[in-house]
């Protein structure tokens, strides 16, 4: 199937290609730093499904793989909520009459929290998202939809999108360019395109998705073949829109972000360069070239022909072996490619020995991993947690409420959190703050008694994120537990004088 160009544009399509110039300066320089890394991921124009030249170095390559590995790991921890449900003293107050039930409220949020970290896992979110990832370190900007029905997200590169944001960086408008077949259109869509254009049910056409801002929604409109999709018009509300434009480094005033590896270009480029000199050096040196005198006694049939340990007739000073006299030169270009690559293993994290190779991964090892990409990558997680993950935040727990699988919290009391950097691991910090009151107390006098056991215990099952349904018994079983030990204590005390009664033969006092 081939793309033609249906006429006329429709007015989506005219917006696209106006705001189109805009986005060229970002998509030239995405491509000349995929070229240099992974050139598969922003292609040239016209250069789909067609034999794409491999750089010569692969270390931007693995750099980008091992750093996106890394973010990911640290974003979205496995088997670990990527959030909290934060809510304050006064809310807790407000809403149980009495701030003793805290840790029920706690143990409440964390079931909420393991309902989303639950649904990350079986919906793969993680493999677009590493996708979206390795797009933001070479090409700096790419658009994740998460479909709100099916829970399926996507990458979207910068070659089928555009957006336009105002100057606090708050995007105002997205639309996306895709292929799509005719068949796949509303039947009148179809009959539309096929009688303007003449086309076949089985040929491409542009089908373009406007998301735009409205004061108190997201509006979403669509067209194909300058034929507007009648059926797929609707609306989000402000915080649940599916479509994230995403940005690896933000430039204030722009609409689009910069990348990480535009920022690594000159060595990339330097490395490039040295590394093919280095290449067809060695391969021009490896060539072997016997040189023979001119008239000379030696015979060159004669040693080609030649096994080892024969003996032919000769003189040995006919015979000459062609060299480079360059290797001197070629050493400096060696260690300079050298150091070149040592700084580029530093900035993409290669020589990163925090974490080990294995299948499970320590809490500890996460949280290192974090605070060393947040120092090394100076705050990225912010940006990320702002643009990606407190959305998806709001996407994923809106749609499960919407099926009914998770139950509506009271607006404006209860509030995703997003913790990044060291404190990545969310609640695992609150064990720790924990743990730290409990030693703090242990050298008081008397204080660790006035502390409560069942409001101490719900709060650390709530902060390992474990069930604590069943664990803890009620005021009442507390009770009739009390009153069991205190009969069998009585029957137990009593026992011995029912046997001295029953010898004596004399009734028990």
């Amino acid at each position: 199937m081939r793309l033609r160009p249906l006429t006329p544009e429709g007015d989506i399509a005219k917006r696209y290609s106006k705001l189109a110039i805009d986005r060229q300066p970002y998509l030239d320089r995405g491509r000349e730093c995929a070229a240099l890394t992974l050139p598969a991921l922003l292609p040239r124009e016209g250069q789909r499904n067609v034999k794409i030249r491999a750089p010569y170095q692969g270390v931007g390559a693995r750099g980008v793989n091992n750093l996106a590995s890394k973010l990911l790991l640290s974003l979205f921890p496995p088997n670990m909520p990527f959030f909290r449900l934060a809510i304050d003293d006064f809310a807790v107050a407000e809403l149980t009459q009495s701030e003793e039930q805290r840790g029920e409220v706690e143990k409440a949020l964390g079931k909420i929290e393991r309902a989303v970290a639950m649904d990350v896992e079986t919906t793969a979110l993680r493999v677009p998202v590493f996708e979206a990832l390795k797009h933001l370190i070479v090409v700096g900007n790419v658009l994740l939809y998460r479909d709100p029905v099916t829970g399926k997200s996507r990458s979207i590169p910068l070659s089928s999108y555009v957006v336009r944001r105002d100057p606090l960086g708050n995007v105002l408008e997205i639309i996306v360019r895709e292929e799509i077949a005719l068949v796949l259109l509303p039947e009148d869509v179809q009959q539309r395109i096929k009688a303007q254009d003449g086309c076949s049910e089985l040929e491409l056409c542009a089908l373009y998705t406007r998301i735009l801002r409205k004061p108190t929604k997201w509006e979403v409109t669509q067209e194909a073949g300058g034929v507007p999709v009648e059926s797929a018009t609707g609306g989000y509300p402000l915080d649940q829109c599916p479509w994230l434009p995403l940005r690896m480094i933000l430039v204030d005033g722009e609409d689009y972000g910069r990348s990480f590896v535009e920022e690594n270009y000159a060595d990339l480029m330097s490395l490039e360069k040295l590394t093919k000199a280095i290449i067809q050096f060695s391969a021009a040196a490896a060539k072997v070239v016997f040189l023979v005198k001119p008239n000379a006694t030696t015979k060159p049939k004669d040693l080609a022909k030649a096994e080892s340990g024969d003996f032919k007739t000769g003189d040995k000073n006919d015979i000459d072996v062609l060299t480079l006299e360059k290797f001197s030169d070629f050493q400096a270009a060696s260690r300079t490619a050298e150091v070149i690559e040592e700084r580029l293993s530093y900035a993409f994290m290669l020589n990163s020995a925090l974490q080990r190779n294995g299948e499970r991964v320590t809490a500890e090892e996460i949280r290192r991993l974090a605070q060393e990409l947040d120092t090394s990558l100076g705050g990225i997680h912010a940006l990320l947690a702002q643009e990606l993950q407190l959305p998806l935040v709001s996407i994923i727990m809106a749609a499960k409420q919407k099926r009914r699988e998770l139950p509506k919290l009271p607006k404006g009391f209860v509030k995703p959190m997003i913790v990044t950097g060291v404190e990545a691991l969310g609640r695992g910090t609150d064990l720790d703050n924990l743990m730290l009151a409990f030693q703090a107390l242990a050298t008081i006098p008397n204080a660790i008694q006035r502390v409560k056991g069942g409001e101490a215990g719900k709060r650390i099952f709530a902060a390992v994120q474990v069930p604590s349904d069943g664990l803890f018994m009620t005021d009442e079983e507390v009770a009739a537990e009390q009153q069991r030990m205190a009969m069998a204590e009585m029957a137990k005390a009593a026992t011995p004088a029912v046997a001295k009664a029953a010898v004596e033969g004399t009734p028990a006092e």
